[in-house]
């Protein structure tokens, strides 16, 4: 028979979850069902469901001295509507585009990592940002930095018993700037073809640290290294986009499908860097 709980705490739903990884296949969790529900249309679901959004400990974003808390729970709508300083200026873009307001305001940002697609749109910037994952279990918790907890398409590290409880963003050293640049068919309601972003950590209008990261163009988003390389000890300023160089990009494997072919999305990935650099140097005094 098919089960549906939804716990009030997280110590519950570990005990549920350990409880079935024990005696019964396990169940899916639901952070918001926004990937669950459109993939099971036209039959009955037929899953044991752990259903997350009851438990009000994992909604919301919390500071602390050394970062950000990103709850489980929290949705794409509270990540936009959030009172974040301009490091999450990429994120919230990015939140701004997912689907439509109905899934914003009910689609999490856990949900979106965890559903591991290509084209997610929390992967570029959190991966720019260097956010690491919380995974809870009955046995207690680690942390992975988001590259290495997905870990191809629709795959990622988390073990049987375990839930995403949280996202955590480190405070950068410096003051930080971040965008978000996302190229689909349409501008809403669309899967990306390609997408950047890129967070620059800058003092005296000199770049002291950079992260770039493209997604859509791999099984698994990327950062660029050796852009990323190059970048540092720059000016801030509008010639940044010219330290942009195809070689920089040979480490993406992008595929063709219904949406693009490979060559065009690793050249609008290109051409997405450059802009996105573009828009941040104008920040430069």
């Amino acid at each position: 028979m098919v089960s549906y709980l939804r716990p009030t705490s997280l110590a519950e739903a570990l005990d549920h979850l350990s409880a079935a990884n024990q005696n019964a296949p396990q169940p899916v969790i639901l952070a918001g069902g926004t990937d669950f529900f459109p993939a099971r249309v036209g039959r009955a679901v037929d899953d044991d469901i752990l259903d997350l959004t009851g438990i009000a400990d994992l909604r919301g974003i919390t500071e602390s001295d050394d970062g950000w808390r990103i709850g489980a729970t929290t949705t794409w709508s509270d990540v936009a509507n959030a009172d974040l300083p301009p490091v999450f200026d990429a994120l919230r873009a990015a939140a701004r585009v997912v689907g439509g307001v109905q899934i914003q305001n009910s689609g999490t940002v856990a949900g979106n990592l965890c559903n591991a697609s290509p084209a997610a749109d929390s992967v570029p910037p959190l991966l720019a940002m260097r956010a690491r994952v919380e995974l809870a279990s009955a046995k207690g918790r680690r942390e992975l930095g988001l590259g290495d907890f997905i870990t191809g398409n629709r795959r990622t590290m988390l073990k049987p018993g375990e839930i995403v409880s949280a996202i955590l963003v480190p405070k950068p050293r410096k003051e930080a700037h971040s965008v978000f640049l996302k190229l689909g068919a349409r501008e809403y309601l669309v899967i990306s073809i390609a997408m950047v972003s890129v967070v620059l950590e800058v003092e005296n209008n000199v770049i002291s640290a950079a992260s770039v990261a493209v997604g859509a163009c791999s099984a698994v988003a990327q950062r660029l290294p050796y852009l990323e390389a190059e970048l540092i000890g720059r000016r801030l300023n509008s010639a940044l986009a010219n330290r942009v160089e195809a070689a920089q990009f040979e480490a993406l494997q992008p595929i063709d499908d219904i949406r693009a072919t490979a060559a065009y999305r690793r050249e609008a990935a290109i051409v997405l860097v450059r802009r996105a650099l573009t828009q941040l140097g104008k920040k430069g005094a």
